[in-house]
């Protein structure tokens, strides 16, 4: 039915990097979450959770997952290896922010 997905295709760092944020964020809508609610539920400084998606985080990263029910290797595959354990040090990439949308659309010639 559905083609297989090419592994070894050339891929944008910065859009996978915005699929995993907008999904993170669609499972915090649908759990009728805000960033501002966890970091108020699991005590940690104030947007620390919305830094989090942005840039690696450890607590960040653990307490989302928990608000979601879920574990942390699930929701950034980029931070973590396959087995679950977190990648120590971060690769790069990690640290740099997605383009805006402003960004996008220049770089897209709109």
């Amino acid at each position: 039915m559905h083609r297989p997905r090419r592994t070894d295709k050339p891929r944008d760092v910065s859009t996978g990097k915005l699929e995993e944020l907008a999904a993170i964020k669609h499972r915090l809508i649908l759990a009728g979450l805000s960033l501002y609610d966890i970091d108020r539920r699991y005590t940690l400084p104030r947007g620390t959770a919305g830094t989090t998606l942005r840039e690696p985080n450890a607590a960040g990263e653990r307490a989302i997952a928990a608000a979601l029910g879920t574990k942390a290797h699930f929701l950034w595959p980029s931070r973590y290896r396959p087995s679950g354990q977190r990648r120590s040090p971060q690769p790069r990439e990690n640290y740099e922010r997605p383009p805006t949308m402003r960004q996008r659309q220049k770089a897209a010639g709109v």
